[in-house]
């Protein structure tokens, strides 16, 4: 079955058919992918083949492997995705890295505020990491808020869901609670005139609301998380903003005349995350 399922992805023109085909029929299965190969020479039954044959079709239409599954690693957990949310990727770790580096040696419980938190993939693993801190995350979307509750419900965190417009939102709980020490964001970022350019997964199942900037402005949420700084951050605290991989220059020149900022790069060398410190 699993080279039959690869075959078929690969007919497919999918890149990670190998992945894919073992991720999909090891779920059909409901086994891990450890598991599968324990059991290559063991013949299927009817009913799993044809779940494995439902999943892989999904899959040869584009249908995000994690939406297929339902679910997708980051940060070491397993979190809950599907339609409404974007799907969490290795770059987005940066952020939790960096709010980690910044954490260590402080005193005291961090205030941490997600905006636009989707799946709710990076404010639940910083309230895991950062043992005690008091983490807020928004998003305009109930659908995506749905997610982020769910996951911080299976994982184990506590954190605060609020729903309504990031920027408006973050500015009225710093009016009602002072502050945060920390302020993070995956915004979108994406030119409208791109979509094109993104791969049918991405373009065809993930929310455009989560990733396309105000047409023209795409530098809209970096910006506007940067001048706000002052009143929505403590002093010495951090912002830290993942970037489209065009925006990392005019990003990093905004935030230099707001306080120390730096770049850092994906694995793939491109300038992913900007940091800066207040």
């Amino acid at each position: 079955m699993l080279v039959l399922a690869r075959s078929f992805l690969e007919r497919k023109g999918l890149g990670e058919a190998r992945l894919d085909a073992e991720l999909l029929v090891a779920h059909a299965l409901g086994i891990d992918r450890l598991q599968l190969f324990l059991r290559l020479d063991q013949p299927l039954q009817g009913a799993e083949v044809d779940r494995a044959r439902d999943l892989l079709v999904r899959r040869g239409r584009r249908e995000p492997t994690a939406y297929v599954v339902g679910r997708r690693e980051f940060y070491g957990r397993d979190f809950r995705v599907g339609p409404g949310v974007l799907v969490p990727r290795p770059e987005t770790e940066l952020l939790v890295d960096a709010v980690r580096e910044w954490a260590k040696g402080r005193d005291g419980v961090p205030r941490i505020c997600d905006v636009g938190t989707g799946s709710g993939c990076v404010a639940v693993t910083l309230a895991l990491e950062l043992e005690g801190a008091e983490v807020a995350a928004i998003d305009v979307s109930e659908k995506a808020l749905d997610w982020a509750r769910r996951n911080a419900e299976e994982l184990g965190a506590t954190v605060r869901l609020v729903q309504g417009e990031g920027l408006e939102r973050l500015d009225e709980l710093t009016r009602q609670h002072g502050p945060f020490d920390v302020v993070v964001s995956n915004p979108p970022y994406v030119e409208p005139q791109e979509r094109d350019d993104l791969a049918p997964e991405v373009r065809e199942h993930e929310p455009a609301l989560a990733l396309y900037a105000p047409p023209g402005d795409p530098d809209h949420w970096v910006r506007s998380l940067i001048e706000g700084a002052a009143d929505t951050i403590t002093s010495g605290g951090l912002l830290a903003v993942e970037l489209g991989h065009r925006q990392s220059e005019r990003a990093l020149a905004i935030a230099s005349a707001h306080g120390d900022a730096r770049l850092v790069d994906d694995l793939e060398g491109i300038p992913r995350v900007l940091e800066m410190r207040r």
